[in-house]
């Protein structure tokens, strides 16, 4: 990364083959995926530079929140690195990461602006106030949205990972066949209920509607259960972030996480505030990337210096900017 925006180079080593067969990810083969995979995925994107280690000024590293033990791999690593090269380090917050993925693809936008952060592990709603300082308006109260894909594609027999799964199956779908409940949790987000609901849906088809694993027969029950819920969870998604924006007065929105990549979350976020700034990041930079970590990182660096060598992995960290 040159100044904040400029990408020289952007490497991502998938673990969804791996970890697909489960049906989610398992932390313990995670952090050996990580282990065996950093080094050859460093090395590919120091590539994009013409003098290599010595072509970098900084190392910026994800201290959390995640799995600690790809944490871990992640931080020895790169105080490793740091101190080998003697360059300053800076560890990142993985949700301040994805907040600056939005600063990432639009150069017009800067703060403040207010940002729905939606993944598997998290979704909240975050007001980055100005470069270095954000506050966190709203959480979810159980289960994260992409959480929820996941699960309830597990229900629906659609694999991981549930987001584009439930997005291709829903594509055909009649959003209006099942009713779902809307939830509405003021200052907050919540998925609990929804799934729950789906899953006591397909219960209410009785046996002979299911398979041996108790997912229904008929691919049209699916699809429509898989538009029911996609249209219930985006329109939580959506409330969740007008209501953000009316406690704050922005004048601008970005969309960021995994779940950000989803079409039709997208495409009503793009409706509900056609009258203000609207930045939803390309795929690329909705899923996991470390482009987004070298842009927070590199605020982070500028107002804030260099971390203190030795530093944790954080699983917890709850930092936005």
């Amino acid at each position: 990364m040159r100044d904040g925006r400029d990408v020289l180079s952007s490497v991502v080593s998938s673990q969804i083959a791996l970890h697909a067969p489960h049906g989610g990810v398992v932390p313990e083969l995670a952090a050996r995926a990580h282990l065996e995979a950093i080094s050859t995925v460093v090395d590919a994107a120091l590539r994009g530079l013409g003098g290599g280690w010595d072509d970098v000024d900084a190392v910026a590293v994800t201290r959390g929140p995640g799995l600690v033990g790809c944490l871990l791999v992640g931080v020895l690593y790169a105080q490793a690195a740091a101190q080998a090269r003697a360059l300053p380090l800076v560890g990142v917050s993985h949700l301040a990461g994805h907040v600056y993925s939005a600063w990432l693809a639009d150069e017009a936008l800067e703060p403040p602006f207010v940002a729905l952060l939606v993944s598997g592990g998290h979704t909240e709603s975050v007001l980055l106030r100005e470069h270095g300082n954000a506050e966190r308006l709203a959480s979810t109260r159980d289960d994260a949205a992409g959480e929820a894909f996941d699960k309830v594609a597990r229900l629906l027999g659609l694999g991981y990972p549930g987001g584009p799964a439930i997005q291709r199956a829903a594509a055909g779908g009649d959003a209006s066949r099942f009713r779902l409940p809307r939830t509405h949790v003021p200052g907050g987000f919540s998925f609990s209920g929804l799934k729950t609901a789906v899953r006591y849906t397909i219960r209410d088809l009785g046996a002979s509607a299911l398979d041996g694993e108790g997912v229904p027969r008929d691919p049209e029950v699916v699809s429509a259960l898989a538009a029911s819920f996609q249209r219930s969870a985006v329109s939580q998604l959506v409330d969740g972030l007008e209501e953000a924006v009316e406690r704050t007065d922005a004048g601008a929105v970005a969309v960021v996480g995994g779940v950000a990549a989803n079409e039709a979350l997208r495409a009503a976020v793009r409706q509900r505030f056609s009258g203000l700034s609207v930045v939803v990041p390309p795929l690329d930079l909705c899923t996991d990337n470390a482009a987004m970590i070298g842009a927070a990182g590199w605020q982070r660096l500028r107002l804030r210096g260099p971390d203190a060598p030795g530093f944790d992995a954080d699983p917890s960290l709850a930092e936005f900017a």
